[in-house]
């Protein structure tokens, strides 16, 4: 097993720290891993993510189960989170996305767009910022000063920033494609350099065939996904590193990829549709199943 970095080497802020600290010891696991779960799919999915599980679409629902799974922290945008994070406020530290799109333009020039701020999230108690990079988006120019403000706020109230680092764009297509291990190893690399304290990436897949792809990472492509993975944890090298659960899978898929994730040195796991697309029951018992991985893999 690869071994994780310490809170301690991040050099955070008291605050940013004190915050950290709570969702990595106090909620969730409670050994340094992190369990997230995200709610953020309305903005950036749409209902559709919600039709497998109807249930799904009442945010109650939602906090009730990041509270009844013992969940580190639960992830939403603004409005969900100022109209039913007061009735579980003390109960789930919250992590307020102030960034977002729709799913209906293309990705070509995709851009997340401001739709809170830090200051709105400290208002409503969140413990945590998250913002979604598009990683060599063309949009990079409104994209990177846009990250720098938050950044910066995130700085001033104390607390920590979560770079959602999704590859997307036309050059990222050609280059391999948006999961591809240079991709996505970039983009945690990227997220880092530009001050993000945790990291969420996907997992990577071989590249698109029939795509330019840097020539020092052809030999690369005959890695194991494990070895890849681990790549991409230590690509971020001063940032915590969780990965996304991606699209609803199998059980036995799912687990394998969570085992995998903290073998390489990633801190926890930020998973939604793989949980609240089950019914309560089974989503409860995915969650217990998630603990179990998470705990032998903790300080």
């Amino acid at each position: 097993m690869t071994e994780r970095i310490d809170l301690d080497d991040l050099a955070l802020s008291p605050g940013k720290e004190a915050r950290l600290t709570r969702m990595l010891y106090t909620y969730g696991p409670g050994n340094g891993t992190l369990l997230v779960l995200p709610y953020d799919h309305g903005i950036e999915h749409g209902p559709i993510d919600f039709m497998r599980n109807p249930e799904s679409a009442d945010p109650a629902h939602l906090f009730e189960l990041a509270v009844d799974g013992n969940y580190s922290a639960i992830a939403t945008h603004y409005g969900v989170a100022a109209r039913y994070f007061p009735d579980y406020a003390g109960e789930i530290p919250l992590i307020v996305k102030v960034s977002g799109k729709t799913n209906v333009p293309p990705d070509e020039e995709a851009f997340s767009a401001m739709d809170a701020s830090v200051e709105d999230a400290v208002r409503i108690g969140a413990d945590g910022i998250g913002y979604t990079l598009y990683v060599g988006s063309p949009s990079q120019d409104r994209d990177f000063p846009q990250l720098a403000k938050i950044r910066q706020d995130c700085d001033r109230f104390g607390l920590p920033l979560i770079v959602w680092a999704y590859p997307r764009g036309r050059d990222v297509e050609a280059k391999g494609g948006r999961d591809s291990l240079y991709m996505v190893e970039y983009g945690a690399r990227l997220s880092m350099e530009l001050g993000a304290d945790v990291v969420k990436v996907n997992i990577p897949k071989p590249r698109k065939p029939d795509t330019y792809h840097p020539e020092a990472y052809e030999e690369l492509e005959d890695l194991d996904l494990a070895s890849k993975t681990e790549r991409v944890v230590h690509a971020a090298q001063r940032a915590l590193v969780i990965f996304s659960g991606g699209g609803y899978k199998t059980d036995d898929e799912f687990l394998d990829n969570v085992r995998m994730d903290m073998e390489a040195g990633a801190h926890g796991l930020i998973a939604g549709r793989n949980v609240w697309q089950r019914p309560r029951d089974e989503a409860l018992a995915m969650t217990e199943r998630i603990h179990e991985i998470l705990s032998s893999h903790g300080d």
